[in-house]
């Protein structure tokens, strides 16, 4: 990484962490000689992303036909404000992962990718629900991106003004921290009346990635 490498994570830890927290991607795929970005879910499984979508899927059938695939992954943690506009910036957690694609043929692997996208993206779910049958499972297209390079990027802090603008008078400076936070369960119309929110629902909350200070 040669723009702010200070800023660079190339650990395991780091890198899956992101990943973990985050449960939508950005899939880069060249069809047709166009270059073609597709937003999706995704699930980490090991050393593998796995992403899903409908069988005639473009972007999906462009990444098994190409070498490699690149995913990006981005997590938002807040706006950086500084007394300069040129300094304002925003903190942020990134992942880009490149690898190669495969199509996820055999049934069982397919069977449990598709439960491991609904468990990534709310843990306990799939014990809640009905698992996927068999019409369902061939009308998805799963692929399987291994890991093979990845390396995350990490702003945090506050501003990094000039020093001639820190004594510059009535601009506020400093940082404005994003959580993301569910609000209420909205329940379906067609539930029997008086049902309780299940716990993983009510409880519902993201794993805590690291959030790193900039060097």
């Amino acid at each position: 990484m040669r723009r702010l490498p200070e800023r660079a994570r190339y650990d395991r830890e780091s890198v899956y962490a992101i990943l973990d927290e985050g449960f939508v991607c950005h899939l880069g795929t060249c069809a047709g000689g166009e270059p073609r970005v597709l937003p999706t879910a995704y699930a980490r499984v090991g050393d593998a992303l796995y992403l899903h979508g409908a069988v005639g899927n473009v972007a999906l059938a462009a990444a098994v036909q190409s070498e490699m695939v690149c995913v990006a992954v981005t997590l938002v943690d807040g706006l950086v404000l500084a007394r300069s506009a040129f300094h304002h910036s925003i903190n942020y957690r990134s992942v880009v992962v490149f690898g190669p694609a495969a199509e996820v043929i055999g049934q069982d692997e397919k069977n449990r990718a598709l439960l491991a996208f609904v468990e990534h993206v709310v843990p306990g779910r799939t014990a809640a629900t009905r698992p996927p049958n068999a019409s369902e499972i061939r009308a998805t297209r799963v692929i399987r991106v291994e890991i093979a390079e990845a390396s995350a990027k990490v702003r945090a802090g506050g501003p990094k003004d000039d020093p001639e603008d820190l004594e510059l008078d009535g601009i506020w400076a400093g940082e404005l921290p994003f959580s993301w936070v569910p609000g209420a369960p909205v329940p379906d119309a067609a539930l029997p009346g008086g049902m309780a929110v299940p716990g993983h629902i009510a409880g519902y909350r993201r794993p805590a990635g690291g959030r790193g200070r900039d060097n």
